[in-house]
């Protein structure tokens, strides 16, 4: 069951993305105001567009949820490879996992030496520039 949805939310992830289907939706959207006087915008006609619209949005959002995880999760183990087989702290495996305010010192941390690397670098092309 899970493989076949996993298959179906990639699917569908990846047909939702797509411009024909947003085309698609606008045509849709275009029929159903045009359809409007027709049925003298009644009760039904307005129950019927709302509860269609309402149904896709919140099955959607599962759908595309379960296809942003799986991508997250495939990212990680990416990046966790890449930490685990070069130079890189192999503290940083996992941090994923760390609570908001953790990962915010962290964060911090990070862009204080980001900085201080851009600046011996900036230090070392003026150099270069003046030889």
């Amino acid at each position: 069951m899970s493989s076949f949805f996993s298959k179906f939310a990639t699917l569908v992830a990846e047909w939702s993305g797509r411009p024909v289907t947003f085309v698609s939706a606008v045509i849709l959207v275009l029929v159903l105001a045009a359809s409007g006087p027709i049925f003298n915008y009644s009760e039904n006609w307005q129950l019927v567009i709302n509860t269609g619209t309402t149904i896709i949005t919140f099955l959607m959002v599962f759908v595309l949820q379960n296809s942003q995880n799986r991508d997250g999760r495939a990212l990680q183990a990416k990046l966790d490879e890449l930490i685990l087989t070069s130079q890189a702290q192999n503290k940083f495996v996992g941090i994923e996992k760390l609570d908001e305010q953790k990962l915010r010192e962290l964060s911090k941390t990070l862009a204080e030496k980001a900085e201080k690397v851009e600046d011996v670098a900036d230090s070392k092309a003026e150099e270069q520039q003046r030889e």
